[in-house]
């Protein structure tokens, strides 16, 4: 089914939970694991994806995205890159900028070519942090504060460089345990005072931090295999998460947000959930 799309003059974001207007997928039609990097990855590596069934579940969610009114783009799959799906990990939106990432494994080198292809063909700004390792999955913007995972994927040298191209923005680095891959699968900004947060992946020092900015909302040990904490906002207190985290989408609702339920169980296989699939490009209050 093809996406509708309509041309916009710039990116802006500026949240994880403004309005989401417009939006980057990628269709997972060449999805498998071939090197394992990540504890997720390794437990499905045998059983590997159903490609078909992970076409039908990322189109289900795609059309429940143009149901709540959000404009879908996206990128030509590639047989050579068989994490394409996850288009958060290869860029990330900041104010009016799209900053292009740094891939940190083999396999996904060359998915940012295609995506700074894809901006300026779009006439959307985009920016590199020169030769500096980083992946959108490790970076979360909240109104003039960016927090950056610090881990084999995202350097500190990248964390220093993002500082100076964003001098009005409060740059917090946060050490997590990386084995569980990116920032935003151990903690995730639902509003301006609530976040979804997997505690063992975190120091005691870090959590006490985000506790006083956020009321932290928990995800256990067995919904954090399941992604429960990779969960898309949308805004208005719209949340796209998976059916079988029933914990997480209880706690959502006891909330006040409106869980959006889709089947991602195929496409979590390789490691990430709705966040990670989507690159907002547009974000509005």
């Amino acid at each position: 089914m093809p996406a509708f799309t309509k041309s916009s003059p710039s990116a802006r974001c500026k949240s994880e939970y403004d309005s989401l207007r417009r939006v980057l997928l990628c269709p997972p039609e060449y999805m498998e694991i071939k090197d394992v990097i990540n504890d997720v990855q390794k437990r499905y590596q045998e059983e590997n994806i159903d490609t078909e069934k992970a076409m039908q579940q990322h189109t289900e969610f795609l059309e429940a995205l143009q149901r709540e009114g959000v404009e879908t783009d996206l990128l030509n799959p590639s047989e050579a890159f068989p994490e394409q799906v996850f288009t958060r990990d290869i860029g990330f939106t900041v104010g009016d900028t799209v900053y292009i990432a740094e891939m940190a494994s083999e396999i996904r080198q060359g998915e940012e070519n295609v995506l700074q292809k894809w901006l300026k063909h779009h006439n959307f700004q985009s920016e590199t942090l020169g030769c500096n390792r980083v992946e959108g999955g490790d970076v979360l913007i909240d109104r003039d504060t960016v927090y950056v995972g610090i881990s084999s994927r995202t350097s500190k040298s990248a964390i220093k460089e993002l500082q100076k191209k964003l001098p009005d923005f409060n740059i917090i680095p946060i050490s997590f345990n990386e084995k569980y891959l990116h920032l935003d699968c151990v903690f995730n900004i639902l509003s301006p005072t609530e976040a979804l947060i997997f505690e063992e992946a975190l120091d005691k020092e870090t959590v006490e931090m985000l506790s006083k900015r956020y009321t932290l909302i928990p995800v256990d040990a067995k919904e954090q295999f399941a992604l429960g904490t990779n969960v898309l906002s949308i805004g208005g207190r719209r949340v796209f998460s998976q059916p079988q985290n029933v914990k997480v989408n209880a706690m959502l609702r006891a909330n006040d947000f409106r869980v959006i339920e889709v089947d991602f169980s195929e496409i979590i296989k390789s490691g990430g959930a709705f966040r990670c699939c989507t690159l907002p490009l547009i974000r509005e209050e």
